[in-house]
């Protein structure tokens, strides 16, 4: 074969890359329990939000840049 060693060094490769960035789905929760986490993670977000908008604090996404 002409290709040598390179399926067997792309496999690990691969492997190498599907451990490292996989996330822990199996965190222990029913998808019920999941939702309500993220509903409430999403409610105090939007609640720091509101709070900081009424702080007159509305730079928040990085501010606005005026091009030259």
């Amino acid at each position: 074969m002409t290709r040598g060693n390179q399926r067997e060094r792309d496999r690990e490769r691969a492997q190498a890359r599907a451990g490292k960035g996989s996330k822990n789905k199996d965190d222990g929760l029913t998808p019920e329990q999941r939702r309500e986490r993220d509903a409430k993670a999403l409610q105090e977000k939007a609640a720091k939000k509101a709070a900081q908008a009424a702080a007159g604090g509305n730079n928040a996404g990085g501010g606005s840049k005026t091009k030259k």
